[in-house]
């Protein structure tokens, strides 16, 4: 069993800052993009996709279009065609091009700086805006995907069954001038030391501290 010690919920915490911070002091954006637009299409094509399979695609779709002018010249076949690879690519390509004809008529071909205009874009959910607003303009959010949800049960820190319960309790416990690089410490964190298959929990520098007991009897 592990050799978890009794803290408080502040200490844990502040541990688990203290562990991400030695580990992941840098924490580059891991999706290749050169402005809001291409990471907004970028992250778009993240779900359930891997980002490294997605910074293999970005390149062959942005050298055709890498603004929304460019992008709505494209037919929705083409785009489709050019990111098969990342997964559910009819529905992905209708978006691109749908958010790409409305960034042109109603912003000015800019990509929005609100939660609200952001979740109304095609394709365009409350993760994704939430990656744009923080990575891109600097907007205190903090992004939970599957991965974050698992990590942060594992490590106690939420008892949500849904990604919705874990961003409230995440943005609860951590201090809102961290959201944005802890996210993606976490992210880093996970692929490193606590992924969802084959993790060692006695090996994982969080885990090994404050893993939940079934994270030990799996």
């Amino acid at each position: 069993m592990s050799n978890k010690k009794k803290v408080t919920k502040a200490e844990k915490v502040a541990d688990i800052i203290a562990i991400l911070e030695k580990e992941f002091p840098e924490t580059p954006v891991p999706l290749d993009h050169q402005d809001p637009y291409t990471l907004l299409i970028a992250v778009l094509l993240s779900a359930q996709c891997t980002d490294e399979r997605v910074n293999k695609v970005t390149p062959f779709l942005f050298e055709k279009a890498d603004t929304p002018y460019k992008m709505i010249e494209l037919e929705v076949e083409e785009i489709k065609s050019i990111i098969r690879p990342c997964g559910l690519s009819p529905r992905k390509s209708k978006a691109i091009w749908g958010l790409s004809e409305i960034l042109i008529n109603e912003y000015g071909g800019e990509v929005p700086q609100s939660f609200e205009a952001l979740e109304a874009l095609p394709g365009v959910g409350h993760k994704t805006a939430s990656v744009v607003m923080s990575q891109a303009f600097g907007v205190p959010a903090f992004p939970v995907d599957t991965h974050i949800h698992r990590l942060a049960w594992r490590w106690g820190l939420s008892t949500g069954k849904n990604v919705v319960q874990t961003e409230k309790d995440c943005k609860r416990l951590f201090a809102r001038e961290l959201w944005n690089k802890l996210h993606l410490q976490i992210i880093f964190f996970g692929r490193k030391f606590c992924p969802a298959r084959g993790h060692n929990p006695y090996a994982c520098p969080i885990c090994s501290k404050y893993g939940r007991k079934a994270v030990f009897e799996k």
